[in-house]
């Protein structure tokens, strides 16, 4: 069966997929030919065989009895007082054998001679031909001198032709030599019966395969439309309709299904019902939080900056002090910003602010404002542009944050040879990866870098002092462009993270220009090109931090 939908067109083996009906109707169909045949099959063979057997002994009893009694008539007449001539006695013996068949006749019969080479006279019934005897039957017949039979076509002068059983025997003709006397019986009474029998079992075989059918689909809809029901709510359930339930109308397999249905559907209602109001609750407390901690930092600010500015007044312990204050108030309110950013995207109220601006330039920009960063961590950052200017329809606050944070990681976690940023763009969309050599991620890690408050290594180290928030506020920007942002990492290797936007909004992105190292792994020490073939040929350069 599923050799023969490989010849199909594919949208009726997408059909056979689909449709439970369809495959039981189907497939009870052809096992229904598949039996009925067998079944019509060995019934016509034993019907067949009975028939032609019971024809076959009337006829071998019918021949022997006609031989027999030719026989005899033939040596009556050779002791009377005179021997009737040679075409008197063949006359004789068939007409006598001829009343034998009855009106209409039974059979026919030939009396033919077995010498070729004299002018000894032949004789038949209702214009039979000779031809109707097989040269292999009177073969055997003279060699044998016994009663011989087989199945042969009836031909006839006038140009009928009918299939029959021949039967044959050897005769002896007083004063002319031996002969042989055939009996020909007709098979059209039987070929009716056959055929009788055969658009029987035809007829009834097509009868019973759409009864079949017609079962088994019945039998199917009973079983299909409740599960085509429960796939049409588990989809309006996926969709976000919880109310939605199936009806229950028996106490039957189908209605526990159904009872088991609503009861999942249900529980997931009240567990989504409970997330939900969970996740308002802490979104309300994270923005709640956010908002009244502004008033008390901004006093606080206020303060340090007035220490921080008189630190020179101070003795060393309290100078370093100010010193300190100042650093945390700042990582204190980038973590207010973000965390504000972050409830904003969890109560889906983040917008877009779309201009059309050069990709290329705001990641020189970008790149110019970390290189303070850079050149204290003494790591050469590496920019090249295949496309300039490079334009796209975007927000480039949140891109030149994306860009930003991606950065700061890649310095953070780079080893000397540097970070390597490199942008192009096909026709509908725009890649951007940013590469480093460093300390790379472990099997796993690539997906939970984007979780919030996560780190590979909880004992390292920093020297940016972050949030544990920029890579999960940077996924979010990206989708909110419909773009992606994806990373790579192997132990030793370093780490990239691509990312791909849309020239437009609403533009679908299907493929990135750019490829990441597991597609195609770089050189460690030479900056390699990685474009695909659809990218732009590089008419830019390098930007070098």
């Amino acid at each position: 069966m599923m050799r023969v939908l490989l010849f199909l067109p594919r949208w009726v083996r997408r059909i056979w997929r689909r449709s439970l009906f369809l495959r039981v109707i189907a497939t009870t169909l052809v096992l229904s030919i598949i039996v009925v045949g067998v079944l019509g099959f060995s019934l016509l063979s034993r019907v067949t065989s009975g028939l032609l057997d019971a024809k076959e002994r009337i006829s071998v009893a019918e021949s022997a009895a006609g031989q027999g009694e030719a026989q005899r008539l033939l040596d009556a007449a050779d002791t009377g007082p005179s021997t009737p001539s040679p075409s008197r006695l063949v006359d004789s013996v068939v007409s006598i054998l001829a009343s034998r068949a009855g009106s209409p006749a039974t059979f026919d019969v030939l009396l033919l001679s077995s010498q070729t080479s004299t002018d000894a006279p032949e004789r038949g019934t209702n214009l039979v031909a000779v031809a109707s005897v097989p040269e292999e039957l009177r073969s055997a017949i003279s060699l044998t001198k016994r009663q011989s039979w087989t199945y042969s076509e009836i031909r006839f002068l006038d140009g009928r032709s009918v299939p029959g059983l021949v039967v044959g025997a050897p005769l002896t003709i007083p004063g002319v030599g031996p002969y042989e006397l055939y009996y020909l019986f007709p098979l059209t009474q039987e070929q009716q019966t056959l055929d009788l029998v055969r658009s029987a079992v035809v007829g009834a075989g097509f009868i019973l395969v759409v009864l079949l059918a017609a079962v088994a689909g019945i039998v199917t809809r009973q079983v299909a439309i409740p599960v085509r029901e429960a796939a049409q709510r588990a989809r309006r359930l996926s969709a976000g309709h919880l109310d939605e339930r199936m009806r229950v109308k028996r106490e039957d397999d189908l209605s526990q299904l159904a009872r088991s249905f609503n009861e999942m559907a249900e529980s997931l209602e009240n567990q989504i019902e409970q997330l939900e109001e969970l996740s308002r609750v802490q979104q309300r407390f994270v923005s709640d939080v956010s908002h009244e901690l502004r008033t008390p930092l901004t006093t606080i600010r206020m303060a340090a900056d007035v220490l921080f500015g008189d630190r020179e007044s101070f003795d060393p312990a309290t100078a370093r002090s100010a010193e300190l204050l100042q650093t945390q108030l700042d990582r204190f309110e980038s973590l207010l910003v973000d965390l504000l950013e972050i409830s904003r995207f969890d109560a889906g109220v983040a917008n877009l602010d779309v201009s059309v601006i050069d990709l290329s330039t705001l990641i020189d920009q970008t790149i110019d404002s970390v290189a303070p960063l850079a050149a204290r961590l003494r790591i050469p950052v590496r920019f090249r542009s295949y496309e300039r200017p490079c334009r796209v329809e975007c927000d480039s606050r949140r891109i030149d944050r994306i860009i930003r944070n991606l950065l700061d990681n890649a310095i953070e976690h780079a080893d000397p040879r540097g970070v390597r940023v490199e942008l192009a763009g096909d026709h509908d969309s725009v890649a951007v990866t940013v590469r480093d050599l460093g300390v790379g991620l472990r099997p796993g890690e690539s997906s939970l870098v984007f979780s919030r408050f996560w780190r590979a290594d909880p004992a390292r180290a920093r020297t940016t002092g972050g949030t544990g928030l920029g890579l999960a506020i940077a996924l979010e920007d990206a989708r909110l462009h419909g773009g992606w942002l994806e990373a790579w990492g192997e132990p030793g290797k370093g780490a990239c993270f691509r990312l791909t936007l849309p020239r437009a909004p609403g533009v679908e992105v299907r493929s990135s220009p750019l490829l990441m190292p597991e597609e195609v792994a770089p050189e460690p020490d030479v900056f390699v090109d990685r474009v695909r073939a659809a990218a732009t040929a590089p008419d830019g350069g390098d930007h070098n931090a």
